[in-house]
């Protein structure tokens, strides 16, 4: 698949909330995502397909999620990015809050390589 390719598939499966199984089908075995900032028990940086799939079940298991968007691809040679917006509710605090970030991807050989999430941290 092209770079364009790829995008489109992942925002078409982000948008039916099958985040795990984009991730199954569109990502290298040896992945990196890079967060913003580490979070508690968890570095910025992590490596590999089963530790991002691991990340991504702790976030769907840790948030109620009451309306989603998905914006893009926005393609630029071997990248692009997606924006994302969240309403979601924190299952342990029980805080409701809202999330805009944008993610960077980069395609090498048709698959997702790299992902970089960009969001305020404060």
């Amino acid at each position: 698949m092209t770079t364009l390719e790829v995008g489109q598939k992942l925002v078409d499966l982000c948008r039916q909330g099958k985040n795990l199984e984009a991730i199954q089908t569109l990502y290298a075995p040896n992945v990196a995502s890079v967060e913003a900032m580490s979070m508690p028990n968890m570095p910025a940086e992590i490596n590999g397909i089963e530790a991002v799939l691991g990340k991504t079940q702790w976030w769907i298991d840790n948030h109620e999620v009451h309306s989603a968007a998905t914006e893009g691809p926005f393609p630029h040679g071997d990248r692009f990015i997606v924006r994302f917006t969240y309403d979601v509710t924190n299952k342990p605090s029980g805080q409701r809050h809202k999330m805009d970030e944008a993610a960077l991807f980069t395609v090498a050989d048709g698959k997702i390589v790299r992902e970089e999430f960009f969001y305020i941290t404060g």
